[in-house]
């Protein structure tokens, strides 16, 4: 079977426009330059998962409902067997060469990509609008390393949303005290962004937004 060709970046680019450790809410900074076509290239996601001078694009979306945050369990068939059985409340994947319009990697594009990867997930019975937020970086786990969280919050209209994948378990809209309760089983992007909820929502009232269909 060939190889999924996945999206990435050189961690010198990052180290360049600015290296951070967590969130990072400076978007129009570093959004562009990662999808630059003279910054980022597609290359075999196997030896990319185990290669830090690389970073693997991945957005990250955070789903949201009357103040309530999307929370699920990854199950067996997750296809990074690093987090499995961790609680998250972002849903994430690879930007493939496959995404239809990916070359001009422009931001519509790049939508439409991101849109893909949360509809192969879930299944989204509601509109919504998508708001990029901030970027997420953290070195300090293997995951971690090899990766660069694109980080979104879909604002729902309802929260008609249902799950698309086995590797999706124990789909439930939490409150922040339910999040709390769970948030030492979380995977560490997920822990990053429930630290600073408040400030993602508040970035989101600012970003630029896109509707769904």
């Amino acid at each position: 079977m060939k190889d999924e060709m996945i999206l990435v970046v050189r961690r010198e680019l990052l180290e360049r426009l600015g290296a951070f450790q967590g969130l990072n809410f400076e978007v129009d900074r570093y959004l562009p330059a990662l999808l630059d076509r003279s910054n980022n290239f597609f290359t075999a996601r196997p030896p990319a998962e185990t290669d830090p001078s690389l970073k693997q694009i991945i957005p990250y979306v955070l789903l949201v409902h009357a103040g309530r945050v999307l929370h699920y369990v990854r199950g067996k068939k997750a296809g990074e067997q690093r987090l499995v059985a961790k609680g998250s409340i972002g849903i994430g994947g690879h930007m493939n060469d496959h995404d239809e319009g990916l070359f001009a990697l422009d931001r519509e594009a790049y939508n439409a990509g991101v849109q893909r990867e949360v509809s192969e997930e879930l299944r989204l019975g509601t509109r919504y609008t998508n708001h990029v937020v901030a970027l997420l970086n953290d070195d300090s786990t293997e995951v971690g390393r090899v990766h660069l969280g694109v980080v979104h919050v879909f604002n729902l209209e309802s929260d008609d949303v249902q799950k698309g994948e086995a590797m999706i378990t124990d789909l439930q809209f939490l409150d922040r005290a339910q999040l709390a309760a769970r948030r030492d089983a979380m995977e560490t992007w997920s822990q990053i962004c429930f630290d600073r909820l408040d400030d993602l929502f508040a970035a989101a009232t600012l970003a630029t937004s896109s509707r769904s269909p």
